[in-house]
């Protein structure tokens, strides 16, 4: 099953690529690497603003970073032009709006790490790290980025 098969089956469409909001590009490629820029969780075309910890739960966290994770989808898609080119999803680093008490920051980023895995199988293994962060662009609640590897 091709990769773009089971997005369908997951009843994801891919996403355009954003604007950026700053100085900066959403993807540089160096080598076979590919380098994602952060993106801010979304809902409703909007920031999806909030601190876990006050307000927001592990759970809607969760769904904030698997949001996240299709919007990478969509980026690594306009900048390789094929997601079966993709050889390994080789990090995602997180980072998550919460409070000093909020410990479940890895509990969040598994709604990314966990559809890496659903859409792209063994190649969707990746390293992680998961912060935890007085604050976002936005005051958006969770910010991840990626690093591809690509054929």
């Amino acid at each position: 099953m091709s990769i773009y098969d089971k997005l369908t089956s997951l009843g994801i469409t891919l996403p355009p690529v954003a604007t950026p909001a700053a100085a900066y590009v959403p993807f540089v490629q160096t080598g076979n690497l590919v380098f994602l820029s952060g993106h801010l969780a979304r809902k409703d075309g909007k920031p999806w603003v909030g601190q876990l910890g006050a307000g927001i739960e592990t759970a809607e966290g969760r769904q904030a970073a698997r949001a996240i994770a299709i919007d990478l989808l969509g980026t690594l898609h306009a900048a390789i032009g094929d997601l079966n080119k993709v050889r390994r999803i080789v990090k995602l680093m997180s980072l998550v709006n919460s409070t000093a008490s909020f410990t479940e920051q890895h509990l969040v980023t598994n709604g990314a790490s966990e559809l890496m895995a659903e859409v792209f199988g063994d190649k969707g293994a990746h390293a992680r790290s998961a912060f935890g962060v007085a604050q976002i662009p936005m005051g958006a609640c969770v910010e991840i980025e990626l690093i591809a590897e690509i054929e």
